[in-house]
């Protein structure tokens, strides 16, 4: 995990969609309302706080044709990456 995080740490962001403190649905919700203002193969890091978005994030990303790279935990707080590919 530690280096997947650290992989996940180096990469450039092109926007930090912040959602700490949502719960369901707001996070998936607020990053659909993020990703069309990130240029084609721009990553967004999301933070999240609920523990479900580790797995309804992944879940979207591929049901709408975008790259999930993964996740890791800092102090209480998700860091989430999604690619965009369309």
């Amino acid at each position: 995990m530690a280096a997947r995080a650290s992989r996940l740490k180096a990469l450039e962001c092109v926007a930090v969609v912040d959602t700490r403190g949502r719960r369901r649905p707001g996070p998936v919700l607020a990053v659909k309302r993020s990703i069309p203002q990130a240029p084609r193969g721009g990553v967004l890091e999301v933070l999240a706080t609920d523990r479900s978005t580790l797995a309804e994030l992944p879940s979207w990303t591929a049901k709408v044709g975008h790259e999930y790279l993964g996740a890791f935990e800092d102090d209480g707080d998700l860091h989430l990456f999604v690619r965009r590919l369309d």
